[in-house]
């Protein structure tokens, strides 16, 4: 038996997207059917939409997304129906070498549901980042619905699916940040900013924002930054320095993803210090870095992947500290709009008017 819903579709490269009719399947071993409540529009479902992750068109976008559990298909013991839900792209297998030795955060033998969704013709559906949560139902792995208290609202509980675990876990799980260390974020979109909340939640004592656009600057104030830096009207990494005492910040997070941007952490660093890249680059991109100032610096060059987060440690920690009033994440989200709306949101996302737009259902 399957399920008809309404989802929305990226049908070819570049192309606006659709809401069409999707055919979901009755959840298999080891699935779940989830029915989506909110979700996030992401810059990674852009980037499938425009062909950047690959050309298995078409997609079902949509990954950011939080909802309740309908049914469970044999086997599934981690999730009932009716739990509530963070979707995560990460499920660990708990049997590759980096999770048998203590490192589940490197995991990349992840599960997604071995069953297709489908246009109405039958025709398959990609699912972005094996999820596709633009959609009122969906069909995940099990392991893939991390389960949180049902007191947190859907749209902010989705948003750890993705863009601001990335940005909260690097300043927290990769880099981690100490009580008391200096903290410099350079790009304050939505996991720029996640960053800067991170090192704030931390302790950081001094937290230093950089970018272009004095609208996010002025939304890294209100997320936890000490200082703000234009990078087009001032160098940053004399910057950094000077609000450093000279020395360079203990801790630098990368949240563009381009090698001039790289540079100015590497640079911006205290000696021993620590640059965390969670910006994502494309496959072109080099990086020419004299070997000596790499040798001479010290300290240590890191990337983040997801945060470097678990799931079902990480979600439910912050999700608490939410409703104790201690995590504004409600501050990440610029509007609400339904599933007809995400092409425009897209459009909103590329002209910097909006940390995060949620689809809620």
């Amino acid at each position: 038996m399957t399920t008809q819903v309404r989802g929305v579709v990226a049908r070819g490269k570049g192309a606006p997207v659709e809401v069409t009719t999707v055919l979901v399947p009755d959840p298999g071993p080891g699935e779940a059917l989830v029915r989506v409540q909110a979700c996030g529009v992401c810059h990674t479902d852009l980037h499938y939409r425009d062909g950047g992750i690959g050309d298995d068109f078409p997609y079902l976008l949509g990954h950011e997304a939080a909802g309740l559990v309908e049914v469970v298909g044999d086997d599934v013991t981690s999730v009932a129906p009716g739990d509530f839900v963070i979707l995560n792209w990460r499920a660990v297998c708990g049997q590759c070498r980096a999770c048998q030795r203590g490192r589940p955060w490197y995991c990349f033998n992840t599960h997604n549901a071995t069953q297709q969704m489908t246009l109405a013709d039958g025709t398959p559906l990609s699912p972005a980042l094996g999820i596709g949560a633009f959609v009122e139902k969906t069909l995940v792995a099990a392991g893939q619905c991390t389960k949180v208290n049902p007191a947190t609202p859907p749209e902010v509980a989705g948003l750890l699916g993705c863009g601001v675990m990335a940005g909260l876990g690097a300043a927290i799980n990769t880099a981690p940040v100490s009580l008391g260390d200096s903290v410099a974020v350079i790009g304050c979109g939505g996991v720029g900013n996640a960053a800067v909340l991170g090192a704030r939640l931390a302790g950081a004592r001094t937290i230093i924002a950089v970018d272009i656009d004095p609208r996010k600057l002025e939304w890294a104030r209100g997320f936890g930054a000490t200082h703000v830096i234009n990078s087009r009207e001032a160098d940053p990494v004399d910057g950094i320095r000077d609000l450093t005492g000279g020395h360079g910040a203990d801790v630098v997070i990368e949240a563009i993803g381009r090698p001039e941007t790289y540079m100015q952490a590497f640079y911006a660093r205290d000696l021993a210090g620590t640059v965390v890249l969670v910006g994502v680059p494309t496959p072109e991109m080099r990086l020419d870095l004299p070997l000596l100032d790499f040798f001479g610096r010290g300290g240590a060059l890191k990337s983040s992947w997801y945060g470097d987060c678990l799931p079902e440690r990480d979600f439910p920690r912050l999700t608490d500290l939410y409703l104790q009033g201690r995590l504004p994440l409600e501050k990440f989200v610029s509007e609400t709009i339904v599933l007809d709306a995400v092409e425009e949101a897209f459009a909103k996302m590329q002209r910097g008017e909006v940390l995060r737009s949620v689809v809620k259902l």
